[in-house]
């Protein structure tokens, strides 16, 4: 199946759920990437922000990119200027160096707030009780340059289908009661990144709104470029 074919199967799975593909993009050459890009998808996710800011500058323009993977508040200032969307904010102090950085590049950034919503000590972002804190901070609410405006999770790496289906529904449980108890007048408050190449199929049934798919599109990862 060639690429087109690919991206044909994973939209059209989409199209019912109004869900939009995030195709991960991390390791894959900007030859690869361009033949994703001339078939439509203009959403592409990156985790090294070396990586993305070289991708940035050899691709076109109409790109948005979604940075994915976690990142590192010195790194910020790099990918502050074009950047579409973090997904990967999981602390205070990362959402105020965006700020900072937002309000450097005369601009706001959109953030989704990354949730643990796994047991793995792999997987990273808030707990509950953190994340409530952080929206009821003051210092949240002077962040001007940023806007929250969802979650995402990454679920358990397992083929038990049971434990990630209730990982998402936790998740998406949350992000009701979030928007119910701190955006309820904001509509821009609708995003749920959940789901990737082996587990995306769950996630929309579980009210997922952004899939980050990679392999089931470019093939399987190069890990020795990470």
């Amino acid at each position: 199946m060639d690429t087109f074919e690919k991206l044909q199967v994973i939209n059209k799975e989409l199209e019912n759920y109004d869900t939009q593909l995030i195709a991960v993009s991390k390791t894959k050459s900007v030859e690869e990437i361009l033949e994703v890009y001339k078939e439509g998808q203009r959403h592409f996710g990156e985790n090294q922000v070396q990586e993305l800011n070289e991708k940035h500058d050899k691709l076109p323009n109409d790109i948005i990119w979604h940075q994915i993977g976690s990142l590192q508040r010195n790194k910020v200032k790099y990918i502050a200027s074009y950047i579409g969307l973090i997904h990967s904010v999981d602390s205070l102090k990362l959402l105020q160096e965006i700020n900072k950085q937002a309000l450097k590049a005369k601009r706001i950034i959109d953030c989704l707030l990354q949730i643990q919503i796994s047991d793995e000590d792999t997987k990273s972002g808030l707990d509950y009780a953190d994340t409530i804190e952080l929206l009821r901070s003051e210092e949240y609410k002077a962040l001007k340059n940023i806007r929250i405006i969802g979650l995402m999770g990454i679920a358990s790496n397992t083929q038990n289908i049971k434990i990630i289906k209730e990982e998402f529904h936790d998740l998406k449980v949350l992000f009701t009661g979030l928007k119910e108890s701190f955006f309820e007048n904001e509509d821009s408050f609708k995003e749920l990144s959940m789901g990737m190449s082996s587990d995306y199929k769950i996630a929309l049934e579980e009210g997922s709104t952004m899939v980050r798919i990679g392999s089931l599109i470019f093939g399987d990862r190069d890990y020795s470029k990470n």
